[in-house]
């Protein structure tokens, strides 16, 4: 961090902070997540502000940047760092099974580090650790879209009490590519009840009910069948 900044200084770090908060915004509301445009761009502004003026604290005590220990102008920025902490925290949902928002919070806290790397003067440091978002953000989508990840999905049967039984079900899921985790049956009304807890290995973009659940619906005896990723 330098002890001396000019207007030009001042100039550079926040057009660029406003370019990188700007690019990871824009990556965020074009695909609809929260943190968009208008939020990562404030977020790195800020933090590069925030560096800025400790730099101008620094050099409006009349001291030398070897000082700056002494002036412990550090705790804006640590202070900054903490709160997107909490901020962060916030943007994380549980919905049942679910975690959502954890890369929402990693970005704001990342946009952070690049606004302060900016506003610090660490220009080379800044440029390098938006490449890394970018190709975060932008790149490992796609290597994350063609992995295959392990599904998890509760297959639920109702059929009349002369139906079929629970073992024709399972071993018409196991040869569906499944493997069977868990199962139970209920008998209620004449109507018997099984529910098979399944899970298989497949890609991310794969949604909706597998084809087995139209084969097993179609079997004689069958009244409802429910998919439950």
């Amino acid at each position: 961090m330098s002890g001396t900044i000019d207007a030009h200084d001042i100039a550079l770090r926040l057009l660029l902070a406003l370019l990188a908060g700007g690019l990871m915004g824009f990556n965020r509301s074009e695909h609809g997540r929260p943190a968009g445009l208008r939020t990562t761009l404030l977020v790195c502004v800020a933090a590069a502000l925030a560096m800025i003026q400790a730099n101008l604290i620094m050099t409006d005590s009349g001291l030398a940047s070897s000082a700056a220990i002494r002036l412990d102008v550090m705790r804006l920025p640590l202070g900054i760092l903490s709160g997107m902490g909490f901020i962060g925290a916030g943007a994380i949902l549980r919905r049942g099974n679910r975690v959502q928002g954890v890369t929402t919070a990693a970005t704001l806290w990342f946009v952070t580090v690049i606004g302060l790397c900016f506003g610090g003067g660490q220009i080379v440091l800044g440029l390098v650790a938006t490449g890394i978002a970018v190709f975060a953000l932008w790149g490992l989508k796609w290597i994350e879209l063609a992995m295959p990840e392990d599904k998890h999905a509760t297959f639920s049967i109702v059929v009349e009490e002369s139906g079929p039984t629970s073992d024709e079900f399972i071993a018409s899921i196991r040869q569906g590519g499944f493997d069977v985790v868990s199962c139970s049956a209920s008998c209620a009304a004449g109507r018997k009840t099984f529910k098979a807890y399944v899970q298989w290995r497949g890609e991310r973009k794969e949604v909706g009910p597998p084809p087995l659940m139209r084969a097993i619906a179609a079997r004689q005896g069958v009244v409802a069948v429910e998919w439950i990723p």
